[in-house]
Formats: structure tokens, C-alpha cells, sequence
């Protein structure tokens, strides 16, 4: 077989499995975070605060309705363009972690909603937390608790509904 061949014969398989997992439900969320908090009424991903606010202006900042992007089956809002521009080139960086999950609920085994006022940034990412309690608990030792809600979070997955 050819190499050209070989190649096309590669990228068919490729294209077959993106098609059999988009059949089977497996899509582009994915490849960010299987479940992300939600407002089942608006769609708005944490509140409709900003995500990129939390790195550029440390404080949670309200997005206006005029400046939305919608990704991972989400409604995201931005207090300016720049912010804007800035998710969308690279989503995976300003999105919580967990899906906007709080760490520590996910560590002791429970999906419980972050709220987007009690956060913090470690280790270069955005964590919410369902309480300030919580968010304590967290900086105390921040390696250590995100590292007992990564090994929670595949578990906790299967008991949230998508």
C-alpha cells in the first residue's frame, strides 16, 4: 500500500470514529469538561460572571448579555471584547475546573454547584467553591484537595445528569 493510501485509509478510520462517537452522544464536550454548571433556565455558564475576569482583574465581574460566546454546550458572557477573544482562543484556560464543581465536594465524592463569588486560582486554573468555608479549606492546601478531586472526579461524572 502506498503511503498516500495508507494515509487516506489513516484519516477515513479517523472520520469513521468522530462520526460513531458523535452517534453515541460523545461530542465536543468532551474534550473540555463531560459536565459543566449550568443555569437550566438561561443557559449562562457560571452566572454569566467572566470567566477571564477572575485571571485579568482578580475579581468576579457580571459579562454583559451584548458580549456572549457559546461553547461546551454553554452560554458565556465577557465584560469586554478583549476578554472575549481571549476565551475563545483558548477556552480549556478560563473554563472552572470540575465544570464550575466544587473541588472539595468533589473530593469527599459529591457534584455540588461552585458558586462563582467564593473562588480561587491555583495551580493556573479558576476553582468555585459552594461556600467561603469551602474555598478555606481549599488554599489551606490547595495541591493536596485538588488532587483527592481529580482522582473523585471520574466518579462523581457518573452521578451527575448531563
Amino acid at each position: 500500500m502506498t503511503a498516500p493510501r495508507r494515509q487516506r485509509k489513516r484519516s477515513c478510520r479517523g472520520l469513521i470514529g468522530g462520526l460513531v462517537l458523535l452517534a453515541l452522544g460523545v461530542g465536543a464536550r468532551a474534550a473540555t469538561t463531560e459536565y459543566l454548571v449550568t443555569d437550566r433556565y438561561s443557559g449562562l455558564a457560571i452566572s454569566g460572571f467572566d470567566p477571564v475576569a477572575y485571571f485579568t482583574d482578580a475579581t468576579p465581574v457580571l459579562g454583559r448579555d451584548d458580549l456572549e460566546y457559546r461553547h461546551a454546550g454553554a452560554v458565556w458572557r465577557f465584560r469586554n471584547e478583549g476578554n472575549r477573544a481571549a476565551f475563545v482562543a483558548d477556552p480549556n484556560v478560563y473554563m472552572p475546573r470540575f465544570g464550575g464543581y466544587d473541588p472539595i465536594k468533589v473530593a469527599r465524592g459529591t457534584g455540588v454547584p461552585g458558586d462563582p463569588r467564593f473562588w480561587v486560582i491555583a495551580q493556573d486554573r479558576l476553582y468555585l467553591f459552594f461556600n467561603e468555608e469551602d474555598r478555606a479549606e481549599f488554599a489551606d492546601n490547595a495541591e493536596a484537595a485538588a488532587a483527592a478531586a481529580e482522582r473523585n472526579w471520574p466518579a462523581v461524572q457518573l452521578t451527575l445528569s448531563p
